[in-house]
């Protein structure tokens, strides 16, 4: 069962930048090379207010397990210094589909 962990982070639009750069930056060095380990989407607000990352995992253990490691949290310190993190494991629910011609 794949695990998808959103993190809404809520951040001065001046500093969305400097977000996303650090985002790119725990992804590439510590959350690509954990066990499970998916893909990592980001999506930034047109106002610079927000930003959400999509994490997919195999598995839920394996996000949780994530959470827990010490370099992914030495990044979750530093993104919390910048922005309002309100992070959580989802699952989809439902899906609609646009009718195929």
């Amino acid at each position: 069962m794949t695990a998808n962990f959103f993190n809404v982070l809520e951040v001065d639009p001046a500093k969305q930048k400097e977000l996303i750069e650090l985002l790119n930056e725990g992804t590439e060095s510590v959350i690509r090379h954990r066990p499970g380990f998916v893909s990592v989407t980001l999506f930034a607000s047109a106002d610079g207010s927000k930003v959400i990352n999509w994490a997919q995992w195999a598995s839920p253990e394996d996000a949780k397990a994530t959470l827990g490691d010490p370099a992914a949290q030495e990044f979750a310190k530093k993104t919390a210094a910048i922005a309002k993190p309100s992070p959580g494991v989802y699952s989809i629910v439902a899906e609609v589909k646009a009718e195929s011609a």
